[in-house]
Formats: C-alpha cells, structure tokens, sequence
C-alpha cells in the first residue's frame, strides 16, 4: 500500500463541547500524523487544526469520513500525486 504526504485541515465550532472526541479521534490514527498544528478562537469559539500526513489514500479516508461524522467539524484534505514507477 503506498504511503504519500499530505494534509488535513479542520475547523471545530464549539470548541469546548467537540475538541474532546476529535482529539481522541486523532489519538487512533497517530501513527499517519507527521505534525500537528492547532490555532484557537476563543473570540469565535472555534479552533483550526492543520494535520501533515503519511497516508494512503484508504487511511486518508477512513480518517476525514469519521472526522467528518462527527458533530460541529468541518474537514478538507488532500495527498501529493502518485509517485510515477
């Protein structure tokens, strides 16, 4: 299963009633996450995260599916092309 870097960007509305499940989310699929970058806005009551991943495009999904389930999270991603053979 090929692997390729990508990222994985978040917005969390109500931050202190949903930040708790995705980290916990985020703990599960720790071993494809490079980096991890967190901005809070308190003002908004929100919070953005941006992940750097190793993923392949199965793990990349089942990651931004279960994200996106979850209440109050919004999720974008992407992965580099294919290495050529």
């Amino acid at each position: 299963m090929e692997t390729r870097l990508g990222f994985v960007g978040l917005i969390i509305e109500d931050r202190e009633k949903n930040a708790a499940s995705v980290n916990m989310l985020l703990s599960e699929f720790g071993d494809i996450i490079l980096a991890r970058t967190g901005v809070p806005c308190p003002k908004r009551n929100c919070s953005a995260i941006t992940l750097v991943i190793d993923a392949s495009t199965d793990q990349l999904g089942s990651l931004t599916g279960k994200l996106g389930r979850l209440p109050g999270i919004s999720v974008k991603s992407m992965l580099s092309k294919p290495s050529k053979p």
